[in-house]
């Protein structure tokens, strides 16, 4: 099941584990099965600590692998193969289990381990999702470090009837003791604050208690990090407040035009960022959203960022970088089908669609590229495009045309989501040529319609364009003094991840020059 190199590598990370970790399968004829109990003894045949077990209930799901710790009981499960994005999941889930130390922060691991009660977490997953891993690694966590606690990662093209029953058409989709948890990425601490309902508020008082910054970071992408390591790099406080590490990229599968990487994925690149920001003296915040800038009353004093959490933290300055999010068509059934139907990452989601017939909302790169991606698992892919011609480059039309099942359809106005109350069944468009109103029969749409700035929150406090984008200077600066920005919700033209990341180094060198050229403010120094 695993190759020379795999075995290798997975054999060098099983040196690591300290205590027994038993391996136990439940198997039919199928193929997969086949294929699971290949993995299993693959995996045994690298450590004399680890053991495989077949189970006779036969209830379980099949194929499944279960990680159980022979030192605490704990139990992990793998319902289908974990591979692809999911082997990582399977090598920190044998870590675990095996007694080696969890990278979590000591706060998050207590509060998981006071937990009472029994929380059976299923975790539905396509192999395909880049998002999937982080919340299967969460819930796994979890799991390794309260008995009490359960978590099974479930393939949903291997159960497909589990799905339909289920209406399953986003992943992950994150289900506790039987009923609907979570959908969409969601972090250890995003988990804890849902089953721990004092725990937000406790964070929020936490935060409005440190003092106050030199330059605050708001946002934790590609820019947000190149800001807080130009800032640190100077030896002044510095502190990145925001919703995700990584942003928008760790909605990315491919990226291939970063220059000296020739090829990765938005996630490792993510976490790629937050390392290097850890390496220096930043005060990272996460989980939590700007509402507010409070400006200051005169240049010099210190700057109020007010979280939606309830928390305000002051800073010196700010560099704001809180990105974009793809744009939304805003028609009737579009939030009432969200997740059921209407998706936004087709990485992610288009597996669930195996076999049926979708719609993709625009004709740039991103559209074209989604659908030829989606034609090759779904029956029929049918492209949307407002304009009169689609935009993609050349190279991506020609493959798209050139494949049996994409219809292209231009000056489509799309004005109406269709759905039978639980999931999406079609669509609706205005064809803008003749305006006559056209439906569409489908089980699944995909928007990929651009950008919106992430700025609303700034609208009345910094000067902004029509677009919403911030307006900046040669050094970041914008119309507020001592507040910078940098990255996608600035008037940037291009929207790429290393332009992002040299306007926020810019912005931070922007920054720390406003600094040295204003006194510091009196109640900073009484504090």
């Amino acid at each position: 099941m695993l190759d020379t190199t795999m075995k290798t590598q997975l054999q060098a990370y099983l040196q690591n584990l300290k205590t027994p970790v038993q391996l136990v399968v439940s198997l039919d004829d199928s193929n997969k099965s086949r294929e699971m109990e290949s993995l299993a003894n693959d995996i045994a045949s690298l450590s004399e600590k680890v053991s495989v077990a077949k189970s006779d209930n036969s209830n379980e799901r099949k194929p499944q692998m279960l990680v159980r710790s022979a030192e605490t009981g704990s139990e992990i499960r793998f319902a289908g193969l974990p591979m692809g994005h999911e082997f990582t999941s399977l090598v920190l889930a044998l870590l675990h289990s095996g007694g080696h130390p969890i990278k979590v922060d000591d706060a998050l691991a207590e509060q998981v381990k006071a937990l009472e009660g029994n929380y059976r977490f299923e975790t539905y997953v396509s192999l395909s999702c880049q998002n999937c891993p982080d919340v299967v690694q969460a819930l796994n966590i979890m799991s390794a470090l309260n008995p009490n606690i359960t978590n099974v990662m479930i393939d949903g093209a291997l159960f497909p009837k589990e799905v339909d029953e289920r209406k399953v058409m986003a992943v992950p989709s994150v289900y506790l003791n039987g009923e609907l948890f979570a959908q969409g990425r969601i972090s250890l601490q995003e988990i804890l604050n849902k089953l721990d309902t004092g725990a937000a508020t406790r964070q929020a008082e936490a935060i409005s208690e440190k003092a106050p910054f030199d330059v605050l970071v708001v946002g934790g992408g590609p820019a947000g990090a190149a800001a807080a390591i130009y800032s640190a790099r100077k030896g002044i406080r510095t502190g990145i407040v925001a919703d995700r590490f990584g942003g928008q990229v760790m909605d990315t599968v491919g990226i291939e035009n970063f220059i000296s990487v020739k090829a990765t994925e938005g996630p490792k690149l993510a976490a790629s960022l937050e390392e290097h920001v850890r390496d220096y003296d930043v005060d990272i915040m996460t989980q939590q959203r700007a509402s507010r800038i409070v400006a200051a009353e005169q240049v010099g004093d210190l700057i109020q960022v007010e979280l939606e959490s309830g928390a305000t933290l002051k800073s010196r300055s700010l560099v704001i970088a809180t990105g974009a999010r793809w744009r939304e068509m805003n028609v009737p059934g579009e939030q009432e089908y969200r997740g059921k139907g209407v998706a936004y990452c087709p990485h992610c989601d288009g597996p669930l669609f195996k076999g049926k017939k979708v719609a993709v909302i625009g004709g740039g790169n991103s559209g074209i590229e989604a659908a030829i991606d989606l034609a090759g698992i779904v029956e029929h892919v049918t492209v949307l495009e407002f304009d009169s011609k689609l935009r993609a480059d050349e190279v991506l039309q020609r493959k798209a045309r050139s494949m049996g099942n994409i219809d292209i359809i231009t000056e489509a106005l799309t004005t109406e989501v269709l759905g039978d109350g639980e999931k999406v069944t079609g669509l609706r468009y205005t064809d803008r040529a003749t305006d006559e109103s056209k439906a569409v029969e489908l089980s699944g749409i995909f928007v990929q319609i651009g950008l919106v700035p992430n700025a609303e929150f700034l609208k009345g406090t910094l000067e902004l364009t029509p677009r919403g984008e911030i307006i900046v200077g040669a050094q970041g600066e914008t119309s507020l003094p001592g507040v910078f920005a940098a990255g996608d919700v600035t008037i940037a033209p291009y929207k790429q991840i290393i332009i992002a990341m040299g306007s926020g180094a810019n912005a931070a060198l922007g920054a720390f020059d406003y600094l040295i050229r204003t006194p510091e403010p009196q109640q900073q120094k009484a504090a």
